[in-house]
């Protein structure tokens, strides 16, 4: 009788390891790593503008919750061009274990068969695993850095990715593509932290 009513399920439970939805990811986004290091937020020029921006829906199969942020050195001149740009994504899986395939989805960066090259590297420390995608510059694109950390934690995926871009005239000092994995890492450590909390607020 138990089977014909349906009480056991082959289907497995999602293990979200305490994270919940939040509307508004970047309320819960530490940037302090990044104002640490002269970094502040650029502000908005309208309405239409808001700076930083968020996003979310919970739908039947996952979560999503995003929150993209401009910033700017805080000593650049008005002369100076950058762009600057932290994107958190963070996935609760609610269907399928995303653990299979989580690993080489960012290995495959060093697969890529194009001019732009990557490094791949393991972060111990972070979820139950953790990825460090830095891009390859030259002498010439020094002043520019592409750098991902993704993390895995249970059924729950976290995406930081930092984009850099100044002129070779800008006197704002950039940081470096290892400066820039530490306040990366620093950062997702302190926010996943405040996702955990969330079901509590």
């Amino acid at each position: 009788m138990l089977f014909a009513i349906g009480s056991f399920s082959d289907e497995p439970r999602p293990d979200l390891a305490g994270y919940g939805y939040r509307g508004d990811l970047c309320a819960d986004t530490s940037l302090a790593p990044f104002e640490n290091a002269h970094f502040k937020t650029k502000a908005s020029t309208s309405s239409k503008d808001a700076n930083p921006q968020h996003s979310g829906a919970q739908l039947n199969t996952m979560d999503t919750m995003s929150c993209n942020v401009s910033l700017e050195p805080e000593h650049a001149s008005s002369s100076d061009y950058s762009s600057t740009w932290m994107y958190n994504t963070v996935t609760l899986h609610k269907k399928t274990d995303p653990a299979p395939e989580f690993a080489d989805g960012y290995l495959s960066y060093e697969k890529q068969e194009t001019s732009t090259r990557y490094t791949v590297e393991n972060v111990p420390g972070i979820g139950d695993e953790a990825y460090l995608v830095t891009r390859k510059d030259d002498g010439s694109s020094s002043n520019s850095s592409y750098v991902i950390l993704a993390v895995r934690d249970g059924w729950v995926t976290f995406q930081s990715t930092w984009s850099s871009y100044a002129s070779s005239s800008s006197t704002a000092r950039q940081p470096t593509s290892t400066e820039v994995a530490t306040m990366l890492k620093t950062s997702a450590t302190e926010t996943l932290k405040r996702l955990q909390s969330a079901r509590s607020r």
